[in-house]
């Protein structure tokens, strides 16, 4: 399995940006193929995370490059800050 992880600082509606991200983004990501979970976490302080879990490396792939594309089209103003993203293979889950 393969995971990818954004992490946006500096978010301005944390509320508004999980409703469009559970809306608009979840649909679209579970389309991906080798989809397995998708996390959207609210750490606090403009902070949010989002994990996604795939198969594969091209599915972890594919997921930065439609979240690219889903924030640029639909949360530029909530989510100003280019993300931290990293992605590698899962070595140990539970």
């Amino acid at each position: 399995m393969y995971a990818a992880v954004r992490r946006y600082e500096g978010v301005t509606d944390s509320a508004e940006a999980a409703r469009l991200v559970n809306e608009g983004f979840v649909p679209l990501i579970r389309q991906v193929s080798g989809f397995v979970a998708y996390y959207w976490i609210d750490a606090g302080d403009g902070v949010m995370v989002s994990t996604s879990v795939f198969q594969d490396q091209a599915g972890a792939e594919e997921s930065i490059s439609r979240a690219a594309d889903f924030v640029r089209d639909n949360l530029a103003s909530l989510l100003p800050n280019p993300p931290e993203v990293m992605a590698g293979e899962v070595v140990a889950s539970g």
